[in-house]
């Protein structure tokens, strides 16, 4: 019986790893960061995170709309219209630039923000000129998205990858460079972890167009673009698709951003071991994101062929083998909460001992809780990315809406500010809340498959 879904295993594998590298280098960069500033002081670290949490939400957006183009993509190619695949590419660049300079404007508009927030004074006056350039940021890596996007639609999972490992060099580069003032340059400390997140992410847009343009079996889709022929239907249909693909990473995204937040109401050194179990959840959640992306190719293939039952059984296989992997990360953070947090910290930091010893505590009671949340949360991705290939995307933006805030947040918040359990508290409404949309969305692919099969 099983083996009808492991066979599958092996080229789910091969076709998600280059996706899960890419997806790594976009969190490699925040942990460069985190680890290179948690080195400065727990302040510092807890300023990355209020600054980081304005964007992640503006990215979660821009991320979640370009997912519209992957589908369409994956559509096209199963069909063999080469002409559809370039047009999903064209539309998608337009209305991808335009809304990351939209996204950019807003989080500027939004800074104020930050003085209402009731987190720490100091930790607001050293995340304002951070946010600035990383907001800023955001402009090259929604349009690198773009262009990635475009890419795994084609089964072409690998050039992304390149160009995030490429990127992610130059970033830590530079980070050591102007962090620390390393070989005479200044000492910037977080505006320099700034500075190398802007950088590294225009070096990877460029270095990924670079690398479509150079393949023949690229060419033709990546250039010779004619800008002035917009046709309102493939908007209109990257919109209905990226809108509420939008949303649905906008929910998720949004409630650990109001974690982050809450975290900081509790004071710096609960936001900081808040920031050290986000990052390390982070990591393994790209597991279940580019197995996400493998689903959203493989269903779009089948539905391109009208193969109903094969889009199914491959599905399912898919999500077999993202519990399999999330049990081991789950066990992988019930023994190593009490070191990893120490990667983060300077331990043998006299001055800082005492916030130090406290953060290390707090991030291991959260990462206790991360062990379960990591198969609910690796499911739930994985579903959603096999509904995307499907192109249902307004039932899944409820089913998300419904779980992450009329169930999550609100534990959430009760027992992170109510209760004794402060923010283990925070992260329990999080593990309810990604759990039921785990469920949810399973029962909807459940549904949708069975019918599509009847039909």
């Amino acid at each position: 019986m099983f083996q009808q879904y492991t066979k599958e295993f092996r080229y789910n594998v091969k076709l998600s790893v280059p996706v899960i590298m890419g997806m790594l280098g976009h969190t490699f960069v925040q942990l460069a960061d985190n680890i290179m500033v948690g080195q400065l002081g727990t302040a510092e670290l807890a300023a990355v995170s209020l600054g980081n949490s304005f964007v992640f939400i503006a990215m979660s957006l821009g991320i979640g709309f370009s997912t519209a183009i992957t589908p369409l993509v994956a559509e096209a190619d199963g069909a063999k219209n080469k002409a559809d695949g370039k047009s999903a590419l064209k539309h998608g660049l337009i209305l991808c630039t335009v809304l990351s300079l939209a996204l950019f404007g807003i989080i500027l508009l939004a800074k104020p923000l930050m003085y209402s927030m009731e987190q720490p004074p100091e930790v607001v006056e050293l995340a304002l000129p951070y946010l600035d350039l990383v907001a800023f940021s955001l402009v090259p890596l929604i349009v690198f998205q773009a262009f990635k996007q475009f890419s795994e639609g084609l089964s072409q999972t690998k050039y992304p990858m390149y160009a995030t490992v490429i990127a992610n060099v130059v970033n830590i580069v530079l980070n050591y460079i102007l962090i620390f003032g390393s070989f005479g340059f200044p000492k910037m400390g977080i505006v320099g972890a700034a500075i190398g997140t802007l950088a590294s992410r225009f070096i990877m847009v460029g270095y990924l167009w670079y690398l479509l343009k150079r393949k023949n079996k690229f060419r033709d889709y990546v250039t010779g673009f004619n800008f002035n022929k917009i046709e309102k239907n493939v908007i209109r249909k990257i919109i209905n698709l990226g809108f509420p693909s939008a949303l649905q990473m906008f929910f998720e995204v949004a409630i650990f951003t109001a974690a982050i937040w809450l975290s900081g109401v509790l004071g710096k050194n609960a936001q900081a071991a808040n920031q050290i179990a986000l990052n390390l959840s982070s990591m393994t959640f790209m597991f279940g994101m580019g197995l996400g992306v493998a689903a959203m190719i493989r269903v779009g293939n089948q539905k391109g062929l009208r193969n109903f039952p094969e889009l199914r059984r491959i599905g399912q296989s898919i999500f077999l083998l993202t519990f399999l992997l999330e049990i081991v990360f789950a066990v992988l953070f019930l023994l190593g909460r009490n070191w990893f947090p120490t990667l983060y910290l300077d331990v043998n930091d006299v001055a800082n001992i005492a916030d130090n010893s406290m953060v290390i505590t707090l991030a291991a009671e959260l990462l206790l809780v991360a062990a379960f949340f990591q198969i609910s949360d690796g499911i739930q991705v994985v579903v959603l990315g096999a509904l995307r290939g499907l192109q249902d995307v307004k039932i899944p933006t409820l089913i998300t809406f419904i779980a992450y805030w009329g169930i999550g947040f609100p534990v959430s918040y009760y027992l992170g500010l109510h209760t004794h359990f402060k923010s283990t508290g925070i992260w329990i409404g999080l593990l309810i809340g990604l759990t039921a949309s785990a469920i949810m969305l399973y029962l909807r692919f459940d549904y949708l498959t069975k019918k599509l099969i009847r039909a």
